[in-house]
C-alpha cells in the first residue's frame, strides 16, 4: 500500500500548515480520542487528561512531530515501530482509533485544503503508519 507521488505530494502540502500547531492540533487529536474512545485512557493514567492539560498537549505535539517526521521520510517509516511495539507496549488496535481522530481534527481545521483527495491521501499515509507501527506486534 505505496503512496502514489501525488498522494505523497497532498500529505506534504497539509503538513506544512500542520507544523506550526503541532501541540495544538495533536492535542485537539487525543482529546478526541478519550472522549470517543474511553478505553484508550489505561495507557495515559500518569497524565493529567483535563481539556487542555500540559500533558495533552505535550504528548499531542509528539504524536503530530512524529508523523510530521513521517512525512518526511515516506520512504522509509520502519523507524517508529521499535518504540511503541517493545517499550510502551500500546494496544494496536488505538492507532487505527487515533488516525480517525487526527482526520476529523484535520478536516476541521483545515476544510478547505482536506478535500476528497488529500483526505484520501492522509487516511492512506496514517494507515501506511498505522501498520509500520503494528508490523514488530506479529
Amino acid at each position: 500500500m505505496t503512496l502514489t507521488d501525488s498522494e505523497k505530494s497532498a500529505v506534504v502540502a497539509l503538513w506544512s500548515k500542520i507544523a506550526p500547531q503541532t501541540s495544538a492540533l495533536g492535542a485537539e487529536a487525543l482529546e478526541r480520542l478519550f472522549t470517543g474512545f474511553p478505553q484508550t485512557k489505561t495507557y495515559f493514567s500518569h497524565f493529567d487528561l483535563s481539556h487542555g492539560s500540559a500533558d495533552i498537549q505535550k504528548h499531542g505535539g509528539k504524536v503530530l512531530s512524529a508523523l510530521g517526521e513521517a512525512a518526511k521520510n515516506m520512504d522509509n517509516l520502519s523507524a517508529l515501530s521499535d518504540l511503541h511495539a517493545y517499550n510502551l507496549r500500546v494496544d494496536p488496535g488505538n492507532f487505527k482509533l487515533l488516525s480517525h481522530t487526527i482526520l476529523v481534527t484535520l478536516a476541521v481545521h483545515f476544510p478547505s485544503e482536506f478535500d476528497a483527495s488529500t483526505h484520501a491521501a492522509w487516511d492512506k499515509f496514517l494507515a501506511e503508519v498505522s501498520s509500520v507501527l503494528t508490523s514488530k506486534y506479529r
